[in-house]
């Protein structure tokens, strides 16, 4: 699995927002977006130029792509399944974004960012529908179940995540058991749910160039 090893708070940095990829640190006042609101590099004191409509594509599938850590030829291949389903394709970008197993992690609060639930996806943690799946892609549907292996629990971290997942709120489109640690898929995200801080239109639009 290759591994993208540049900053992740020079991403956010780059786009000029917050795109919540480095966990508890993007809620503290030490987020690098607050202190240095520009871009990275000798030339981003000098602020940001105005962008042309190409521009603005990039930049919105730049943000997307960073988003859900994912390379351009996987994210590629989602607007190349999107376009393919029935349907407005700028949601069905959106909804196959969301439906990723390390995003549906994420949501559930199994992990502080998407980073951090791919890799807790990756080596193993969780069980869907009872079948241990340790692939981040794996698009999950309505009516799985993602729950923690039991014999994970006894492990530090979910010991610890069983106290501070108490207070983690869920989409409307997951339930969550926060004592056992069991998620469910009950449904599809809301039109509203699925407005990402990044624009899936000008996305389609790039690549429809």
């Amino acid at each position: 699995m290759s591994v993208l090893k540049n900053s992740k708070c020079s991403k956010c940095r780059r786009e000029g927002e917050k795109l919540f990829i480095k966990g508890e640190k993007c809620f503290t006042t030490k987020c690098p977006v607050l202190k240095r609101n520009y871009p990275p590099g000798l030339q981003g004191v000098k602020g940001r130029g105005r962008l042309s409509n190409y521009g603005l594509q990039l930049r919105e599938k730049q943000k997307a792509k960073r988003q859900y850590g994912l390379r351009e030829t996987q994210f590629f291949n989602y607007f190349k399944k999107a376009l393919q389903q029935k349907g407005d394709t700028a949601v069905n970008l959106a909804r196959l974004l969301e439906f990723r197993l390390d995003n549906a992690a994420f949501r559930l609060g199994f992990g502080v960012s998407r980073n951090q639930a791919r890799q807790l996806v990756s080596h193993g943690h969780f069980l869907v529908n009872g079948r241990s799946v340790n692939i981040p892609s794996y698009q999950v549907k309505v009516g799985d179940e993602i729950i923690v292996k039991e014999g994970r629990m006894k492990k530090a971290y979910f010991q610890e995540l069983v106290k501070r997942i108490a207070k983690h709120e869920t989409p409307s489109w997951l339930s969550l058991d926060k004592k056992e640690l069991k998620g469910k898929v009950i449904g599809d995200p809301t039109a509203e749910e699925l407005k990402q801080s990044f624009q899936s239109q000008l996305i389609i639009e790039f690549y429809s160039r």
